[in-house]
């Protein structure tokens, strides 16, 4: 075979590589692939110290549950938009159920405002002690990964097979690798407090601007849940101009999207390799844009007057999502209205309900 053609076909593998491996991994702000070259950039991290047993055991095509992490780390340059320092805590976390035999797959927003009893956990040598009433991102900050997996399984009695974490200055140089995100706003946004700004109607934005729209929190009436939304369809964008035919057959393009992350991510060390997320990346060739949804988990607030207003509880509809994930089960009543790779803004009819466009 000429040196030429071998070429070609080694890059339209690489092509189909990074473009499933978004589709399985890319959620609030974050998608993970590396050559050789990359490898050793990937940092790795603790490994997992269960809460949850495993149903079954684990195969090749079997279902899979993959914990997603955006830190609010500022130490990246132009990521403190919104002039806070951080505190290192889980700015963004999705629960992302892979299904069985591996065409389809739901991503499950935790709100980080949400307060649980959080379990006593392991960070290395360290032991982190358990807390009662406490916010939910506030284990990444203490415990880093590994203990916000620990409070997954010990909440959710969800198993966690592996994590990845992402930092704000990844995220955005996947978005510039790509040439921009397309979403569509349906208002004007002004946000004195981070001096943030938006004209309404539909436009692609850079890095920089793709980090403010999904960062943005001060314009809207319950920011966070407003936000989370904005976050889903995000991510469902650019799953959708992954896999278009401006990104795929540009690999180039891909190259950047998959080397610029290398730098900014973290994963558990069952698949802190190339090798291993190329493994995982070709066992979910075959799932589809209309099958990757992502969805809220049930929350309610505290009434007035409670010591705990202004955050937020799991709603009793949160333990059927639960079961619902651990049994391998689809979404059902949850998926209504649901964003998707292939609709970003939901359905015509929860399109306004979830702050989007129709």
């Amino acid at each position: 075979m000429p040196d030429s053609e071998k070429g070609h076909r080694l890059a339209v593998l690489r092509v189909i590589i990074v473009a499933e491996l978004v589709v399985a991994l890319l959620t609030g702000a974050t998608v993970v692939f590396a050559y050789q070259h990359v490898d050793k950039k990937i940092a790795t991290g603790e490994p997992i110290h269960h809460h949850a047993k495993r149903p079954k055991p684990a195969l090749p095509t079997s279902e899979m549950n993959i914990l997603l992490m955006g830190t609010d780390s500022r130490d990246c340059a132009g990521c403190g938009i919104d002039k806070e320092a951080g505190e290192g805590g889980s700015d963004t976390t999705i629960l992302l159920h892979i299904a069985d035999g591996r065409r389809s797959a739901y991503g499950i927003s935790i709100p980080r405002d949400t307060l649980v009893d959080r379990p006593q956990c392991r960070n290395g040598d360290k032991v982190v002690p358990g807390e009662q009433d406490a916010t939910w991102n506030v284990a990444y900050s203490v415990g880093g990964p590994e203990c916000t997996v620990e409070q997954v399984e010990a909440v959710t009695h969800v198993f966690i097979d592996s994590y990845i974490t992402v930092n704000f200055g990844g995220f955005k140089e996947m978005v510039d690798a790509i040439n921009g995100v397309e979403v569509c706003i349906p208002e004007v946004v002004d946000d004195p407090v981070a001096h943030i700004h938006f004209d309404a109607g539909t436009q692609t934005l850079d890095g920089d601007r793709a980090l403010q729209y999904v960062r943005e929190r001060h314009s809207t009436a319950n920011s966070d849940l407003g936000r989370m939304k904005r976050q889903q369809a995000f991510i469902a964008s650019m799953i959708g101009k992954v896999k278009s035919a401006g990104t795929l057959t540009r690999p180039d393009r891909l190259y950047k999207f998959a080397s610029s992350l290398a730098d900014s991510i973290e994963t558990s060390p069952d698949i802190a390799s190339a090798g291993k997320l190329v493994q995982l990346a070709l066992s979910l060739r075959y799932a589809d844009l209309q099958h990757v949804t992502f969805v809220t988990a049930p929350t309610t607030d505290f009434p007035v007057g409670d010591p705990n207003w202004g955050r937020l509880q799991f709603a009793p509809a949160a333990a059927d999502l639960w079961a619902r994930t651990k049994n391998d089960e689809p979404l059902g009543p949850f998926a209504k209205g649901a964003v998707t790779a292939k609709h970003p803004h939901g359905g015509k009819g929860s399109a306004a309900e979830n702050g989007l466009c129709a």
